[in-house]
């Protein structure tokens, strides 16, 4: 017999356990996915899902239930959700975990523990996951009291979704999972954080800068797309006739084809768009973090004025030395910037029209390139045929990043998503799965080399099972590429970067995708059409030839600026 219900009185609630009031407190939170592998340890909280509106995503790897979370997060603002057992499942979240908080993404991982008698001593699978978590979040607890979770769950969610969003922990024993509070308790009710306007003594002092400026740049990074900040970007950029740059990780916030970009900035070496920043006095740097993109690539001596507009302050560097930091909403600020200088102010600094055109015939020379295997420019134009301007590319880690970040039109925010503050391999396949999920009426492509897409590839099981349409087009040369590219220019060799494939049209079709070969150049375009097209699971193995990577640094190493 139930004692709990024999003695409660008519009307009034039933006290659940934790694993059902935490599932209550997700649900409040808006949360739409879980992505994860249950374990012994956290069945109740799995179970709980049941008919609870949240889609609980089996994966095959927790490393890839991090990336999914990560990725869902960064295009919908609101933390993604990832859960795993104890021990071995909690530690495979943790690489995704640290790329959320390197990449300013909200993410709220959690992870069963073993019961609070036992935690403190040796036993079977117990590690102290909170002291492994603590350094790569904002936040990691473990839930010892049934009547905190309300409490602690708002705490990661807020702390998540933040000005400066990132990663969160929390551990749930499992005696606690399956422990009922003293009473009933609800979710909390959710505070929004808004940013502030920028103080108008902030505004007056970066106007003073900029009206003293001689030839500034704007470098947009990703904080700018998280703040919906492309139309005021655009509007300053206009009204000012200021040249923009974007870091890699903020492709697309302003948009490539305007006649004001300078493209992205985050090569390895001195490229065109750097230009742009060789002879600028001021830079104006919007939702940028030090993460993105080494400050010292293009302020060498720690000479330049620097406005940092964002919602939190900058991370002290001696190449960033802030002038003035507006902090506030971006959108405020560049409109409120803008409209402290007299009207008509603008400057002609001539530099972006000569970026933009090498840029183009770089793309025209892929596009007129029928070698075979491809070259890298080949496959990035064909890319840009083959999606709309609003579908979502996910480059993975590689030499083929490098070539999509720095030559790939981007026009919209978050529609060529990289790993730039950890850059991680893996995160690509996993991480479209999310994004189709978050995005579901945009086509997605990873794009990927082979050495990544091993990484993670069962997850093409994950998508064929769940039905989650996407293209996985793997870049193949049987080689870590952008190591034997660094170790080529620092060293003049390379070594232990060669591995072998298995037939990976046969390895695709073996997880039920459609897989296809491609035999010479001008197949590529057509069956990525095909392959987007198809409301289906896709794997496209194109055989690329990096001996571009030297010739390209090479190029850049002969070019002599500012344009």
């Amino acid at each position: 017999m139930d004692t709990e219900r024999s003695v409660r009185s008519p009307g009034t609630p039933a006290v659940e356990d934790v694993a059902h009031l935490l599932v209550r407190c997700l649900k409040a939170e808006g949360v739409e996915y879980v992505f994860g592998i249950p374990g012994e340890e956290n069945i109740r909280f799995v179970d709980a899902l049941n008919d609870s509106g949240i889609r609980y995503v089996l994966v095959r790897h927790e490393q890839a239930a991090s990336f999914m979370a990560e990725i869902h997060g960064r295009l919908t603002g609101r933390a993604g959700v990832c859960s795993a057992t104890l021990g071995p499942g909690a530690i495979n979240l943790l690489l995704g975990t640290a790329d959320a908080t390197t990449n300013s993404t909200p993410l709220v991982a959690l992870a069963a523990q073993g019961s609070l008698r036992r935690i403190h001593k040796e036993s079977h699978q117990v590690i102290d996951l909170v002291s492994m978590f603590a350094p790569v979040t904002q936040w990691a607890a473990g839930v010892h009291c049934p009547d905190a979770v309300p409490e602690m769950v708002r705490k990661a969610f807020k702390t998540a979704q933040s000005e400066r969003p990132g990663a969160v922990f929390l551990a749930v024993p499992e005696d606690i999972e399956a422990a009922r509070p003293d009473k009933p308790l609800t979710p909390l009710q959710i505070d929004t954080v808004r940013a502030d306007a920028p103080s108008p003594s902030q505004i007056a002092r970066a106007a003073a800068v900029l009206a003293a400026a001689r030839n500034p740049v704007v470098l947009a990074g990703h904080g700018a797309a998280r703040a919906g900040a492309s139309a005021a970007l655009v509007q300053f950029a206009e009204r000012l006739n200021i040249p923009v740059a974007t870091t890699f990780h903020g492709k697309g916030v302003f948009p490539d084809d305007h006649p004001n970009a300078l493209g992205a900035i985050g090569f390895m070496r001195h490229d065109y768009s750097n230009f742009g920043f060789d002879t600028a006095d001021v830079l104006v740097c919007v939702g940028y973090e030090i993460q993105e993109f080494d400050p010292a690539r293009i302020n060498p001596q720690g000479d330049k004025r620097i406005l940092h507009v964002h919602q939190f302050p900058a991370e002290v560097d001696a190449h960033y030395p802030v002038s003035v930091g507006v902090k506030g909403d971006p959108s405020q600020a560049l409109d409120s910037l803008a409209a402290a200088l007299p009207e008509g102010f603008t400057w002609d600094t001539g530099a972006g029209e000569k970026i933009r055109s090498l840029l183009a015939e770089e793309l025209q020379y892929g596009r007129d390139n029928n070698a075979f295997p491809l070259v890298p420019q080949r496959v990035v134009a064909d890319v840009r045929a083959a999606l709309d301007r609003a579908d979502i590319v996910l480059a993975d880690t590689g030499a083929g990043k490098m070539w999509m970040a720095r030559l790939y039109p981007a026009y919209e925010p978050d529609t060529c998503l990289v790993s730039n503050g950890l850059s991680t391999m893996g995160f690509a396949l996993p991480g479209a799965i999310a994004a189709k999920l978050a995005r579901p009426e945009r086509r997605v492509l990873a794009l990927m080399g082979d050495g990544s897409f091993l990484m993670n590839s069962q997850e093409l099981e994950t998508a064929v099972r769940e039905r989650v349409p996407l293209v996985v087009l793997v870049l193949v040369d049987e080689e870590y590429g952008l190591i034997t590219w660094k170790m080529e220019l620092e060293l003049g060799r390379h070594s232990h970067t060669r591995f072998t494939n298995p037939d990976l049209v046969a390895y695709g079709e073996s997880f039920g995708a459609r897989s296809y070969a491609i035999q010479s150049a001008d197949e590529l375009l057509p069956v990525l059409r095909r392959a987007l097209d198809d409301d289906a699971v896709s794997v496209i193995a194109c055989p690329v030839d990096y001996s571009e990577n030297l010739r390209l640094t090479d190029k850049l190493g002969a070019l002599h600026g500012p344009f």
